[in-house]
């Protein structure tokens, strides 16, 4: 976690923090990173939790339709509310009743909260105004809505989402969890013995987050946004072509990052050249911020590379060394940004 928020802290850095290593013991924090992503912020730095409960509700509800457990307790009160009104059994004007009453009770204060610490920032505070509850928003969401990654956001809020509720409905241990790519699709999925396939999330935007934004090699600005022209690529770090060489599924989480298309394909691409060790040094730690995340990620990448943090270095110093005499050829980038991580 240190290496996350405090190497070359930026706002984007913190939140997404928030987002990729704050505990999770309910769904909530990401419903109300949704709803503050979307509001509208030219209608002033105050919001209601009246207004709030609008946005919040129609995230959870949107969940709800797909997985219904969004909580690791056994009941709540707002879920309830947000499930009869998905069943019509409760009125628009209620449910935002029982969501400004109900939703927000430990949300708010444990939002900032990482590693059982405080962030040094902080994206909105609590206030009331006269009798009315809510949150005052910080310049620091007006300078993050401004900033060229906003537009990855809600992508990676969406796929941590979907990492943690398919987690929890799946209940089986996390150790036997594992996380898939499909080539074709793009889609990261899980599937074992016990359960059929279940399609999780876009391998974008849940790798997108831990490379705070950047292309893993050079690290210039990359997009999730499907039409962008800067739509990052998933790049093997170790080529695919050595797939029916090693006995390692290459596919692995592990193994995936995110490329511009200049590093990945252009004139000076890496191609089926081996990363030089520098970058090697980068994907460890790129993999430590998986695993100082939480599952399914997390085991997955211990289940492909080791429990203990010598293992997992064993692990890829091994697959480097057959790579380089498989492959012969080192590569790096011929420009480099100033590093993110």
């Amino acid at each position: 976690m240190s290496l996350f928020t405090e190497e070359y802290p930026s706002l984007e850095s913190y939140w997404r923090s928030v987002i990729l290593f704050g505990r999770n013991v309910a769904t909530y924090k990401f419903a109300l990173a949704k709803s503050l992503i979307d509001l509208d912020l030219q209608a002033g730095s105050f919001v209601s939790l009246e207004e709030l409960s609008e946005p919040f509700s129609k995230n959870i509800i949107e969940h709800l339709k797909n997985n219904d457990k969004q909580i690791t307790s056994k009941s709540s009160t707002f879920l309830n509310a947000c499930r009869e009104a998905m069943r019509n059994e409760m009125s628009h004007d209620q449910l935002i009743s029982t969501t400004e009453k109900y939703g927000f009770v430990n949300v708010l204060d444990a939002f900032h909260i990482v590693n059982q610490n405080e962030i040094p920032i902080k994206f909105f505070d609590k206030e009331n105004r006269g009798r009315t509850k809510g949150i005052v928003l910080t310049d620091n969401l007006f300078f993050l809505n401004e900033s060229k990654q906003f537009q990855n956001l809600g992508h990676e809020v969406e796929a941590r989402w979907r990492l943690v509720e398919t987690a929890w409905s799946l209940n089986i241990s996390p150790s036997l969890l594992e996380v898939h790519y499909d080539e074709e699709s793009n889609i990261f999925f899980i599937e074992n013995e016990n359960i059929r396939r279940t399609d999780v999330t876009s391998a974008r935007d849940a790798l997108n987050g831990y490379q705070k934004g950047k292309c893993f090699y050079c690290f210039d600005d990359i997009s999730v946004e499907s039409f962008s022209e800067d739509l990052g690529d998933i790049d093997h770090f170790f080529p695919h072509t050595l797939q029916g060489q090693v006995q390692i599924n290459l596919n692995g989480v592990w193994n995936l990052v995110l490329a511009c298309k200049n590093c990945n394909r252009g004139p000076n691409g890496k191609f089926a050249r081996v990363p030089s060790i520098k970058l090697l040094e980068r994907l460890h730690k790129r993999n430590t911020f998986f695993i100082e995340s939480h599952h399914p990620l997390r085991e997955t990448l211990i289940n492909q590379t080791g429990k203990r943090e010598d293992e997992r270095i064993s692990f890829l110093k091994a697959m480097d060394s057959f790579a380089i005499n498989y492959l012969i050829h080192r590569w790096l980038p011929l420009y480099e940004h100033s590093p993110v991580f």
